[in-house]
C-alpha cells in the first residue's frame, strides 16, 4: 500500500505521524509542501478526497491567517485557497493519503485509520503519550 504524507518537519504532530507510518513498515512518499508549495488543483483534489473544505484545514493559531484577514467573517473558500497557495504554512498538517483515503491526521491517532497495519505496541508518541497499547490497540483520542 502506498502512503503519501504532506509533511512539515518543524511540526511535532507531523513528525509523530511520519514516525508511526515508518514504524509500521511503510516507506512513504514525503512531500515537503513548505519547500515545494502547493499546486491549486492538487490541493483542491486532496481536500475533496478528504471531504474537507479549505477553512477546515486553515491553520488558525500560528502563521499569517489573522494578519491576512482570513479569520474574518465573509472570507470565501477561494480566498483561503489562494492564500494557501501563496503561503503554504496556512495549511494545517499533516495530511496523509493511502489507498484507504485521505485525512488530516490531527489528532495523530487518525493516521491509524489509513494504515493496513500498525507499529507494534506499546507505541508512544515522541512526547511520551501512549498511542498504541501493549495489546496493539489504539488509545482513544490520542
Amino acid at each position: 500500500m502506498g502512503v503519501t504524507i504532506y509533511h512539515n518537519p518543524a511540526c511535532s504532530k507531523s513528525r509523530d505521524v511520519l514516525r508511526v507510518i515508518e514504524s509500521a513498515g511503510y516507506e512513504p512518499e514525503i512531500v515537503h509542501y513548505m519547500k515545494v508549495g502547493w499546486d491549486r488543483d492538487a490541493l483542491e483534489a486532496l481536500l475533496a478526497d478528504a471531504g474537507l473544505r479549505p477553512h477546515e484545514v486553515l491553520r488558525h493559531e500560528r502563521g499569517p491567517a489573522r494578519e491576512l484577514g482570513l479569520l474574518e467573517e465573509g472570507v470565501t473558500e477561494d480566498q483561503i485557497l489562494d492564500a494557501m497557495i501563496a503561503h503554504p504554512v496556512l495549511v494545517e498538517r499533516p495530511l496523509v493519503r493511502t489507498e484507504k483515503g485521505v485525512a488530516l491526521c490531527r489528532p495523530v491517532g487518525k493516521v491509524l485509520d489509513l494504515l493496513e497495519h500498525w507499529p507494534e505496541g506499546p507505541f508512544t508518541r515522541n512526547n511520551g503519550v501512549l498511542l498504541i497499547d501493549a495489546q496493539g490497540l489504539p488509545v482513544p483520542g490520542v
